[in-house]
């Protein structure tokens, strides 16, 4: 019996590889080692025939569970829609994902191939555009996909509310008059945006800043990572860009446009819609920051104490994209 039960472990390299050999028909042995660990951790494994995948092990979260069934019911729907996206790999089964058992209990998995071709340049306009053609695409497939009951609905609860009560239970924040503002500037987006009434509703990728892609030979954005995904609203889809630009000390909107360009090209936006993804800058950071503050136990107060210093981020981003429509 252990004296310290963990919040999150992480297995041996050799574990995962037992694992990977043990579900999937692979040309094995296969190698194995880590790309990264925070949200997820990520594996890159390589058969013994020079085939690449990436193996990813959901971590347990405060969002709940890792929605792997609707994520990859979806990214086989895009596929057969002809919408470039890292497709699932199946098990010996059949199985688009399998769970594995750590100390603190189940983690789910996915193989998915490696993606061929380059990441994104951050300042490369044709790049952004590639993204918002992809993100118009999906959106488009979207249209005829019908999620069997998803775990995570991208709703202003799910994006906001509850990240707000994470970022407030977890401590972080000390200071009352910043818990305060904080508080008060959700509820302001809160009621913009519902003042919208009529906002698409869509499946979301969730997380579209422009890094989760590959750009191919033939200059497509291949899209991976839709584990924050789920129905939700369309606006917020867009925001995600957006935010990425003028978030954390950036303040270039050029790429936003370039994106704005690409997904126009595919697919029309509501005014409404388009008006709305600025509201949604915000609720994004909302939900960054319920992520990051969930998991203070884990990464430790100093890693997630940029939060408390948020609020001035957006209250600037308030005045200077609604200054007549505060109150």
């Amino acid at each position: 019996m252990l004296d310290f039960d963990p919040l999150y472990s992480t297995p041996r390299i050799e574990a995962v590889k037992q694992f990977i050999d043990q579900h999937y028909s692979l040309a094995g042995p296969v190698s194995c080692r880590m790309l990264q660990r925070g949200l997820n951790d990520v594996y890159l494994v390589v058969g013994s025939n020079g085939e690449r995948y990436v193996f990813r092990l959901s971590h347990q979260r405060a969002r709940g569970p890792a929605d792997v069934r609707t994520e990859t019911a979806f990214l086989t729907h895009l596929t057969q829609s002809a919408v470039p996206v890292a497709a699932p790999i199946p098990t010996r089964d059949g199985a688009l994902s399998l769970q594995g058992y750590a100390p603190e209990g189940a983690r789910e998995g996915v193989l998915f191939r490696e993606i061929e071709g380059r990441k994104p340049q951050a300042a490369d306009a044709g790049d952004a555009a590639a993204n918002g053609k992809t993100l118009a695409l999906m959106h488009n497939a979207a249209e005829t996909f019908s999620p069997d009951g998803a775990l995570y609905r991208l709703d202003l609860e799910h994006l906001l509310f509850r990240p707000l009560a994470r970022i407030r239970d977890s401590g972080i924040v000390e200071d009352a008059d910043v818990r305060s503002d904080l508080e008060q500037i959700a509820a302001r987006t809160a009621k913009a945006i519902e003042a919208f009434g009529d906002l698409t509703w869509t499946y979301c990728h969730g997380d579209c800043h422009g890094f989760n892609s590959r750009i191919n030979d033939a200059g497509e954005a291949v899209f991976f990572d839709f584990d924050d995904g789920g129905p939700g609203y369309l606006a917020y889809d867009l925001s995600v860009f957006l935010w990425a630009q003028v978030s954390f000390g950036r303040s270039s909107t050029a790429m936003w446009n370039a994106f704005i360009d690409g997904y126009r090209a595919v697919r029309p936006i509501t005014p409404d819609d388009f008006e709305a993804a600025l509201r949604f800058v915000i609720v994004r950071h909302f939900w960054l920051m319920g992520e990051y503050a969930s998991r203070a136990q884990e990464w430790g107060s100093e890693t997630v104490g940029w939060i408390a210093r948020e609020a001035d981020f957006l209250k600037t981003w308030e005045t200077e994209q609604f200054v007549d429509r505060l109150f």
